[in-house]
């Protein structure tokens, strides 16, 4: 009985932190990119605007809940909760520090991935039930681009899995002292950011929403709070798919310090403060990206998936085998790779 009402008063801070977090971001993504574009982003509401994000929030809680006359009432409705309680349940398993954690799972990194795909069930119900031809296209779009990026995403993290000879996060934090993954992995590392970017549909990857073609894709129908839970959901996943990043390759809460190894709760309150700045520098590159490229088209979308990504997250994969196998010092050659795909990049570029 104890042990229940501990995990549920976890669970319920865990939802509190998210709504928390999803506002947090929604303000620091308006000034990070204000400031890429010279303005000043949002500064009337509260110091610096920082109310700006509540006050968004009160309005989609009591603006009026709309849906198409035509639309599956089921379908429309039910959508958007498969979209958020997928990545919320990603947060069940994701540690803050080696303690802070709803629940530990041995097989957490498996956890993780297979939750991590589930929300394009609700885009395809999305798309479906508004009985809107943008819509349907939208849900299309994100149902090929997110199986085609799921694909080296997934790889590239099992060379993490391979080093380490375990799926436990905490496992693989451990393995990570006092040098993170991040520079034996460097190809992976990339191919998961990239990939990682198509997951979120952002920028360069927002082809779904493209408000440009498809005036807001699966979303286009959608008003009020059922609006209001894709977008706490696309940055709930923002979130929750940088801690991953962090953990596997940045180290988690680890410092290359030993004297700042331990499970005293001033060494815990250091390694929450520690994992959020690797966090927050993934997500802040996701949002530099956002103010400085230009979307992709479907086309070449699917052919850096498959023409690029994948075959070098499988030759990731095998170099990392290799170096499993036969020594550590194979892993010199993951270097060359990473050479070779941005020699591959610039190529393509200058071709398209």
């Amino acid at each position: 009985m104890a042990a229940g009402l501990d995990a549920l008063i976890r669970v319920g801070l865990m939802l509190g932190f998210v709504f928390n977090i999803v506002l947090v971001l929604v303000y620091v993504e308006r000034k990070v990119l204000a400031h890429i574009q010279q303005r000043l982003g949002p500064m009337r509401t509260g110091f610096h605007g920082i109310l700006q994000s509540p006050a968004d929030a009160i309005k989609l809680l009591v603006k009026e809940d709309l849906a198409p006359l035509t639309a599956d009432k089921w379908v429309f409705r039910l959508a958007p909760y498969l979209v958020f309680v997928p990545i919320f349940m990603m947060f069940v398993a994701i540690p803050f520090t080696s303690s802070i954690v709803v629940r530990h799972l041995d097989m957490g990194l498996f956890y993780l991935v297979s939750f991590s795909s589930v929300s394009i069930v609700g885009m395809l119900m999305a798309g479906w039930g508004s009985d809107n031809k943008y819509a349907l296209l939208g849900g299309v779009r994100a149902a090929a681009q997110l199986i085609s990026y799921e694909l080296p995403l997934g790889i590239s993290i099992l060379g993490v899995a391979l080093l380490t000879q375990s799926l436990s996060l905490r496992d693989i934090v451990a393995a990570q002292y006092p040098l993170p993954f991040l520079f034996a992995q460097p190809l992976g590392f990339i191919i998961f950011l990239t990939a990682s970017l198509a997951e979120l549909s952002r920028t360069p990857f927002d082809i779904p929403v493209a408000e440009s073609e498809l005036v807001g894709g699966p979303l286009v129908e959608y008003s009020g709070m059922r609006w209001g839970i894709f977008f706490l959901a696309e940055y709930a996943n923002l979130f929750a798919t940088s801690a991953i990043g962090a953990i596997i390759y940045l180290g988690g809460w680890s410092w290359p310090f030993s004297a700042l190894q331990g499970e005293g709760w001033l060494i815990q309150a250091l390694a929450v403060i520690w994992f959020f700045i690797k966090v927050f520098a993934l997500i802040y590159i996701v949002f530099w990206l956002r103010g400085t490229l230009p979307r992709l088209r479907i086309d070449q979308l699917m052919t850096f998936a498959w023409k690029l990504l994948i075959p070098f997250s499988f030759l990731n994969l095998l170099i990392t085998g290799a170096a499993v196998v036969y020594g550590t010092a194979v892993l010199a050659l993951v270097w060359v790779a990473t050479a070779g795909l941005g020699y591959t990049i610039y190529a393509y570029t200058r071709r398209t």
